[in-house]
């Protein structure tokens, strides 16, 4: 979801808001300082892992320790947010990474490789967010 949220506001706004750099990972785009932040989070005391069973494998949730400062975001970043919440809110995580799958910045990136933002000028009708 962090990848869609960065790259619906720059494709939208030609700025980045979260600004991380996803590299092209098999279950789709993955942001490469996520394990650091959340690891600094964690220390902090702002969110707490939780592990559980989904089905056959191992699932981690983060849940908030503090109410979050949503302040920091303006009317053009909350709308991405929610977009994208409301778009993929229904998706399990494989919904998901077969969804990313599709979208153009992911595709012509090679396997490992840093996704470049300017690719989202080139998205097809069904994940571009330009003309919304």
């Amino acid at each position: 979801m962090l990848y869609f949220i960065d790259f619906n506001y720059y494709e939208k706004y030609e700025e980045q808001l979260i600004g991380a750099t996803y590299i092209k990972n098999h279950y789709g785009p993955t942001p490469i300082e996520f394990r650091k932040i959340v690891e600094k989070m964690i220390e902090d005391g702002e969110i707490e892992m939780i592990k559980s069973k989904f089905f056959q494998k191992e699932q981690k949730k983060y849940l908030p320790c503090r109410t979050p400062n949503l302040s920091v975001f303006g009317a053009q970043e909350t709308s991405i947010i929610d977009e994208v919440l409301a778009k993929l809110s229904d998706m399990n995580a494989s919904m998901i990474s077969e969804y990313s799958h599709g979208d153009v910045p992911w595709m012509v990136t090679a396997d490992g490789k840093p996704i470049d933002y300017e690719s989202v000028f080139y998205r097809t009708p069904g994940y571009s967010v330009r003309a919304d």
